[in-house]
Protein backbone atom coordinates (compact mmCIF):
# COMPACT_ATOMS: atom_id res chain seq x y z
CA UNK A 1 0.00 0.00 0.00
CA UNK A 2 0.95 3.46 -0.80
CA UNK A 3 2.03 5.91 1.84
CA UNK A 4 -0.76 8.62 0.06
CA UNK A 5 -3.10 5.69 0.31
CA UNK A 6 -2.80 5.51 3.50
CA UNK A 7 -3.43 8.43 4.42
CA UNK A 8 -6.48 9.19 2.45
CA UNK A 9 -8.61 6.58 4.64
CA UNK A 10 -8.74 9.01 7.36
CA UNK A 11 -10.92 12.12 7.55
CA UNK A 12 -9.54 14.08 10.77
CA UNK A 13 -9.95 17.92 10.04
CA UNK A 14 -7.22 20.20 9.05
CA UNK A 15 -5.74 21.62 12.16
CA UNK A 16 -5.21 18.65 14.29
CA UNK A 17 -2.02 18.38 15.85
CA UNK A 18 -3.20 16.30 19.10
CA UNK A 19 -2.12 12.51 18.10
CA UNK A 20 -0.11 12.30 21.26
CA UNK A 21 -3.24 12.19 23.30
CA UNK A 22 -5.96 10.40 20.78
CA UNK A 23 -5.43 9.59 16.77
CA UNK A 24 -8.48 9.88 14.65
CA UNK A 25 -9.81 6.63 13.38
CA UNK A 26 -10.02 6.04 9.67
CA UNK A 27 -12.22 4.32 7.18
CA UNK A 28 -10.92 0.77 7.48
CA UNK A 29 -11.32 0.39 11.45
CA UNK A 30 -15.10 2.27 10.96
CA UNK A 31 -15.84 -0.31 8.54
CA UNK A 32 -14.14 -3.15 10.87
CA UNK A 33 -16.17 -2.04 13.44
CA UNK A 34 -19.04 -2.08 11.82
CA UNK A 35 -19.07 -5.24 9.89
CA UNK A 36 -18.35 -7.42 13.47
CA UNK A 37 -20.98 -4.73 15.37
CA UNK A 38 -23.77 -6.93 12.73
CA UNK A 39 -22.19 -10.07 13.34
CA UNK A 40 -22.85 -9.28 17.14
CA UNK A 41 -26.47 -7.83 16.62
CA UNK A 42 -27.73 -10.65 14.31
CA UNK A 43 -26.23 -13.31 15.68
CA UNK A 44 -26.37 -15.70 12.69
CA UNK A 45 -25.29 -19.32 13.11
CA UNK A 46 -21.79 -19.55 13.27
CA UNK A 47 -21.41 -15.87 13.46
CA UNK A 48 -19.67 -15.89 17.16
CA UNK A 49 -16.91 -18.00 15.51
CA UNK A 50 -15.78 -15.16 13.50
CA UNK A 51 -15.86 -12.89 16.65
CA UNK A 52 -13.86 -15.69 18.70
CA UNK A 53 -11.35 -15.27 15.74
CA UNK A 54 -10.84 -11.87 16.43
CA UNK A 55 -8.30 -12.96 18.86
CA UNK A 56 -5.64 -14.99 17.54
CA UNK A 57 -5.86 -12.35 14.67
CA UNK A 58 -5.04 -9.28 17.09
CA UNK A 59 -2.09 -10.89 18.81
CA UNK A 60 -0.98 -11.93 15.17
CA UNK A 61 -1.13 -8.29 14.03
CA UNK A 62 0.79 -7.01 16.86
CA UNK A 63 3.38 -9.99 16.30
CA UNK A 64 3.86 -8.89 12.64
CA UNK A 65 5.11 -5.41 14.08
CA UNK A 66 7.18 -6.55 16.76
CA UNK A 67 9.05 -9.84 16.15
CA UNK A 68 7.33 -11.29 19.07
CA UNK A 69 5.55 -14.85 18.76
CA UNK A 70 1.58 -14.10 19.07
CA UNK A 71 1.81 -17.01 21.34
CA UNK A 72 3.78 -14.33 23.50
CA UNK A 73 1.37 -11.55 23.25
CA UNK A 74 -1.97 -10.92 25.33
CA UNK A 75 -5.11 -8.73 24.34
CA UNK A 76 -5.31 -6.19 26.60
CA UNK A 77 -8.20 -3.39 26.95
CA UNK A 78 -5.74 -0.53 27.64
CA UNK A 79 -1.63 0.34 28.26
CA UNK A 80 -2.46 1.21 31.90
CA UNK A 81 -4.16 -2.30 32.44
CA UNK A 82 -1.05 -4.33 30.99
CA UNK A 83 1.11 -2.01 33.35
CA UNK A 84 -0.93 -2.96 36.03
CA UNK A 85 -0.57 -6.95 35.58
CA UNK A 86 3.44 -6.00 35.08
CA UNK A 87 4.21 -4.31 38.13
CA UNK A 88 1.98 -6.39 40.48
CA UNK A 89 3.46 -9.19 39.00
CA UNK A 90 7.24 -7.99 39.81
CA UNK A 91 9.48 -9.40 42.90
CA UNK A 92 12.39 -6.97 43.21
CA UNK A 93 13.31 -3.20 43.02
CA UNK A 94 11.73 -1.54 39.91
CA UNK A 95 13.89 1.83 38.11
CA UNK A 96 11.49 4.40 36.66
CA UNK A 97 11.30 8.10 36.33
CA UNK A 98 9.26 9.78 38.57
CA UNK A 99 8.18 11.82 35.45
CA UNK A 100 6.39 8.98 33.66
CA UNK A 101 3.24 9.51 32.44
CA UNK A 102 1.17 8.35 35.79
CA UNK A 103 0.15 4.79 34.28
CA UNK A 104 3.72 3.58 34.82
CA UNK A 105 4.17 5.37 38.32
CA UNK A 106 0.84 4.56 39.39
CA UNK A 107 1.20 1.02 38.40
CA UNK A 108 4.43 1.07 40.24
CA UNK A 109 3.27 2.50 43.10
CA UNK A 110 -0.24 0.94 43.75
CA UNK A 111 1.64 -2.81 43.45
CA UNK A 112 4.09 -1.58 46.16
CA UNK A 113 1.67 -0.82 48.16
CA UNK A 114 -0.39 -3.16 48.30
CA UNK A 115 1.57 -6.51 48.37
CA UNK A 116 4.94 -5.11 49.50
CA UNK A 117 7.04 -7.23 47.17
CA UNK A 118 8.28 -4.43 45.09
CA UNK A 119 9.96 -1.70 45.87
CA UNK A 120 9.81 1.62 43.39
CA UNK A 121 13.38 3.18 42.75
CA UNK A 122 12.96 6.87 41.26
CA UNK A 123 15.17 7.96 39.15
CA UNK A 124 17.36 11.08 38.77
CA UNK A 125 16.68 12.29 35.00
CA UNK A 126 17.86 14.34 32.62
CA UNK A 127 14.89 16.44 32.10
CA UNK A 128 12.58 13.22 32.50
CA UNK A 129 14.80 11.60 29.62
CA UNK A 130 16.19 8.38 30.65
CA UNK A 131 19.44 7.50 28.76
CA UNK A 132 21.66 5.16 29.10
CA UNK A 133 24.02 7.25 30.83
CA UNK A 134 21.71 8.75 33.54
CA UNK A 135 20.41 5.15 34.29
CA UNK A 136 23.91 3.37 34.40
CA UNK A 137 24.97 4.64 38.21
CA UNK A 138 21.59 4.37 40.02
CA UNK A 139 21.10 0.55 39.56
CA UNK A 140 22.17 -1.59 42.07
CA UNK A 141 22.19 -5.25 43.48
CA UNK A 142 18.73 -4.89 44.26
CA UNK A 143 17.40 -3.96 40.92
CA UNK A 144 15.27 -6.47 39.22
CA UNK A 145 13.76 -4.21 36.09
CA UNK A 146 13.22 -0.67 34.89
CA UNK A 147 10.73 0.75 33.19
CA UNK A 148 10.80 3.27 30.80
CA UNK A 149 8.37 5.35 27.62
CA UNK A 150 9.94 4.13 23.99
CA UNK A 151 8.79 7.98 23.97
CA UNK A 152 8.39 10.70 26.46
CA UNK A 153 4.63 11.90 26.50
CA UNK A 154 6.30 15.31 27.83
CA UNK A 155 9.35 16.09 26.01
CA UNK A 156 8.61 13.61 22.93
CA UNK A 157 11.91 12.24 23.17
CA UNK A 158 12.56 8.68 21.72
CA UNK A 159 14.54 6.31 24.23
CA UNK A 160 17.77 4.47 23.54
CA UNK A 161 16.13 1.33 24.70
CA UNK A 162 19.24 -0.98 23.03
CA UNK A 163 21.23 1.23 25.24
CA UNK A 164 19.71 0.72 28.05
CA UNK A 165 19.33 -2.38 27.94
CA UNK A 166 23.35 -3.11 27.15
CA UNK A 167 23.77 -1.04 31.01
CA UNK A 168 20.78 -2.93 32.62
CA UNK A 169 22.02 -6.50 31.63
CA UNK A 170 19.68 -9.76 32.60
CA UNK A 171 17.51 -7.25 34.49
CA UNK A 172 13.57 -7.05 33.10
CA UNK A 173 13.37 -4.19 30.70
CA UNK A 174 9.94 -2.90 30.69
CA UNK A 175 8.68 -0.80 27.67
CA UNK A 176 5.88 1.28 27.24
CA UNK A 177 5.34 1.73 23.94
CA UNK A 178 1.96 3.81 23.46
CA UNK A 179 3.30 7.09 22.46
CA UNK A 180 5.77 5.29 19.92
CA UNK A 181 4.00 1.80 18.61
CA UNK A 182 3.08 2.07 15.20
CA UNK A 183 5.16 4.79 14.25
CA UNK A 184 9.10 4.07 15.03
CA UNK A 185 11.13 1.15 14.10
CA UNK A 186 12.21 0.27 17.48
CA UNK A 187 14.73 -2.55 18.65
CA UNK A 188 11.70 -4.73 20.18
CA UNK A 189 13.80 -7.74 20.72
CA UNK A 190 15.31 -6.09 23.60
CA UNK A 191 12.08 -5.54 25.42
CA UNK A 192 11.14 -8.35 27.72
CA UNK A 193 8.26 -6.62 28.41
CA UNK A 194 6.46 -4.56 25.78
CA UNK A 195 2.95 -2.88 26.48
CA UNK A 196 1.15 -0.12 24.20
CA UNK A 197 -2.42 1.24 23.83
CA UNK A 198 -4.30 1.58 19.87
CA UNK A 199 -5.91 5.01 20.69
CA UNK A 200 -2.95 7.10 19.73
CA UNK A 201 -0.56 6.18 16.91
CA UNK A 202 -2.46 3.43 15.60
CA UNK A 203 -5.67 5.09 15.79
CA UNK A 204 -7.87 2.24 16.50
CA UNK A 205 -9.81 4.03 19.07
CA UNK A 206 -10.22 3.59 22.60
CA UNK A 207 -10.40 -0.33 24.60
CA UNK A 208 -7.55 -1.61 22.36
CA UNK A 209 -4.04 -2.50 23.54
CA UNK A 210 -1.73 -5.48 24.51
CA UNK A 211 0.74 -6.50 26.62
CA UNK A 212 4.02 -8.93 25.13
CA UNK A 213 6.12 -10.99 27.27
CA UNK A 214 9.45 -12.50 26.69
CA UNK A 215 9.85 -15.63 27.87
CA UNK A 216 11.81 -14.61 30.44
CA UNK A 217 9.50 -12.29 32.02
CA UNK A 218 6.81 -14.99 31.19
CA UNK A 219 8.78 -17.02 34.23
CA UNK A 220 9.35 -14.12 36.46
CA UNK A 221 6.30 -11.86 36.75
CA UNK A 222 3.42 -13.47 39.06
CA UNK A 223 0.00 -13.69 37.62
CA UNK A 224 -1.75 -11.63 40.18
CA UNK A 225 -4.80 -10.47 38.57
CA UNK A 226 -5.73 -13.75 36.35
CA UNK A 227 -9.24 -14.26 35.95
CA UNK A 228 -11.30 -17.26 35.10
CA UNK A 229 -10.32 -16.69 31.01
CA UNK A 230 -6.96 -17.09 32.05
CA UNK A 231 -6.45 -21.01 32.87
CA UNK A 232 -5.85 -24.12 30.85
CA UNK A 233 -9.41 -25.26 30.84
CA UNK A 234 -11.15 -25.92 27.24
CA UNK A 235 -14.23 -24.86 28.71
CA UNK A 236 -15.43 -22.09 31.55
CA UNK A 237 -14.48 -23.94 34.71
CA UNK A 238 -17.45 -23.62 36.59
CA UNK A 239 -17.33 -25.03 40.31
CA UNK A 240 -13.93 -24.97 40.79
CA UNK A 241 -11.04 -22.71 40.63
CA UNK A 242 -8.26 -23.56 38.86
CA UNK A 243 -4.63 -22.05 38.76
CA UNK A 244 -3.13 -19.78 35.52
CA UNK A 245 -2.52 -21.18 32.58
CA UNK A 246 1.69 -20.51 31.60
CA UNK A 247 2.89 -17.58 29.64
CA UNK A 248 0.80 -14.46 28.94
CA UNK A 249 -2.72 -16.12 28.94
CA UNK A 250 -1.82 -15.87 32.69
CA UNK A 251 -2.62 -12.13 32.53
CA UNK A 252 -6.17 -12.16 31.65
CA UNK A 253 -9.30 -10.95 33.66
CA UNK A 254 -12.34 -12.38 31.64
CA UNK A 255 -12.94 -12.63 27.52
CA UNK A 256 -11.68 -9.59 25.61
CA UNK A 257 -14.28 -7.01 23.28
CA UNK A 258 -13.86 -8.84 20.25
CA UNK A 259 -15.07 -6.00 18.14
CA UNK A 260 -11.97 -3.84 20.09
CA UNK A 261 -10.15 -6.69 18.89
CA UNK A 262 -10.64 -6.76 15.34
CA UNK A 263 -10.72 -2.63 15.24
CA UNK A 264 -6.73 -2.86 16.90
CA UNK A 265 -6.21 -5.99 14.16
CA UNK A 266 -7.20 -3.95 11.02
CA UNK A 267 -5.31 -1.02 12.03
CA UNK A 268 -2.26 -3.10 12.86
CA UNK A 269 -2.98 -4.63 9.56
CA UNK A 270 -3.02 -1.89 7.40
CA UNK A 271 0.12 -0.16 9.17
CA UNK A 272 1.86 -3.58 8.37
CA UNK A 273 1.00 -3.18 4.36
CA UNK A 274 2.15 0.63 4.30
CA UNK A 275 5.63 0.01 6.28
CA UNK A 276 6.19 1.63 9.77
CA UNK A 277 9.19 3.40 8.27
CA UNK A 278 6.91 5.21 6.03
CA UNK A 279 4.78 5.85 8.40
CA UNK A 280 7.67 7.21 10.15
CA UNK A 281 9.42 9.25 7.58
CA UNK A 282 6.25 11.07 6.59
CA UNK A 283 5.44 12.18 10.59
CA UNK A 284 9.45 13.26 10.38
CA UNK A 285 9.11 15.16 7.28
CA UNK A 286 5.76 16.77 9.29
CA UNK A 287 7.38 17.74 12.70
CA UNK A 288 10.65 19.19 10.84
CA UNK A 289 8.02 21.65 9.38
CA UNK A 290 6.21 22.76 12.57
CA UNK A 291 9.78 23.32 13.96
CA UNK A 292 10.96 25.58 11.44
CA UNK A 293 7.22 27.09 11.68
CA UNK A 294 8.08 27.71 15.78
CA UNK A 295 11.75 28.68 15.23
CA UNK A 296 10.45 31.05 11.61
CA UNK A 297 8.41 33.08 15.07
CA UNK A 298 11.11 32.63 17.28
CA UNK A 299 9.33 30.12 19.54
CA UNK A 300 11.43 28.01 21.64
CA UNK A 301 11.57 24.45 20.54
CA UNK A 302 12.49 22.39 23.64
CA UNK A 303 11.84 18.37 22.30
CA UNK A 304 14.98 17.29 20.70
CA UNK A 305 15.75 18.27 17.05
CA UNK A 306 18.15 14.89 16.37
CA UNK A 307 15.38 13.15 13.96
CA UNK A 308 17.01 9.71 16.02
CA UNK A 309 15.61 11.12 19.53
CA UNK A 310 12.02 12.76 18.25
CA UNK A 311 8.91 10.05 16.58
CA UNK A 312 5.43 12.55 16.17
CA UNK A 313 5.66 15.18 18.93
CA UNK A 314 7.36 18.91 18.78
CA UNK A 315 7.20 20.80 22.50
CA UNK A 316 7.34 24.20 22.26
CA UNK A 317 7.98 26.79 25.37
CA UNK A 318 6.98 30.47 24.71
CA UNK A 319 7.48 32.93 27.62
CA UNK A 320 5.40 32.25 30.95
CA UNK A 321 3.91 35.36 30.25
CA UNK A 322 2.86 34.54 26.87
CA UNK A 323 1.41 30.66 27.11
CA UNK A 324 -2.25 32.17 27.24
CA UNK A 325 -1.72 34.81 24.22
CA UNK A 326 -0.22 31.36 22.38
CA UNK A 327 -2.65 28.93 23.99
CA UNK A 328 -5.72 31.78 22.71
CA UNK A 329 -4.04 32.34 18.91
CA UNK A 330 -4.14 28.82 18.19
CA UNK A 331 -7.61 27.95 19.36
CA UNK A 332 -8.73 30.92 17.48
CA UNK A 333 -7.61 29.57 14.18
CA UNK A 334 -8.48 26.48 14.83
CA UNK A 335 -5.51 24.20 15.45
CA UNK A 336 -5.63 21.34 18.26
CA UNK A 337 -2.82 21.09 20.66
CA UNK A 338 -2.23 19.98 23.88
CA UNK A 339 -0.73 22.22 26.74
CA UNK A 340 0.83 21.01 29.91
CA UNK A 341 2.90 22.99 32.33
CA UNK A 342 3.65 26.16 30.70
CA UNK A 343 4.28 24.08 27.66
CA UNK A 344 2.49 23.38 24.22
CA UNK A 345 2.76 19.49 22.72
CA UNK A 346 2.42 19.89 18.72
CA UNK A 347 1.77 16.15 17.82
CA UNK A 348 1.46 15.45 13.71
CA UNK A 349 0.73 11.94 11.60
CA UNK A 350 0.57 11.26 8.02
CA UNK A 351 -2.78 13.42 7.22
CA UNK A 352 -1.03 16.93 8.61
CA UNK A 353 -0.86 18.71 5.38
CA UNK A 354 -0.31 22.29 3.98
CA UNK A 355 -3.34 23.46 5.51
CA UNK A 356 -2.65 22.41 8.55
CA UNK A 357 0.79 23.71 8.53
CA UNK A 358 -0.70 26.61 7.66
CA UNK A 359 -3.35 26.96 10.26
CA UNK A 360 -0.35 26.59 12.37
CA UNK A 361 1.72 29.54 10.68
CA UNK A 362 -1.49 31.58 10.97
CA UNK A 363 -2.22 31.69 14.68
CA UNK A 364 2.20 32.06 15.17
CA UNK A 365 1.74 35.13 13.11
CA UNK A 366 -1.28 36.77 15.24
CA UNK A 367 0.62 35.54 18.42
CA UNK A 368 3.47 37.31 17.18
CA UNK A 369 1.49 40.10 16.27
CA UNK A 370 -0.04 40.47 19.79
CA UNK A 371 3.14 39.89 21.48
CA UNK A 372 4.87 42.38 19.94
CA UNK A 373 2.04 45.56 19.72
Amino acid sequence: MRIDDFADQFTDEPGYLDFARVGPIGRTVKDEEYALSGLLGRARFGSFDLLEAQDLRVREAVAALIGFDAAQIGFQPNASQGLMHTMFGITGGVALSPAEFPSVTFAAARAAEALGVLTPQWLETDEGRVTPFTLREQLDSSTTAVAVSLVDFRTGYLADIEGIRQVIGDRLLIVDAIQGFGVVEAPWEVADVIVSGGQKWTRAGWGTGFLALSDRAAEQLTPVFSGFSATDAAEVPVDEVLPPTRGVGAFSISNADRVAEGRFAAALEQIAQVGVGAIRQRIIDATTRIIDVADEFGIAVVSSRAESERAGIVVIEPQAEHLAILGASLYNHGVTTTTRGGRLRLSAHVTTDDETIGMLRASFLSYASAINV
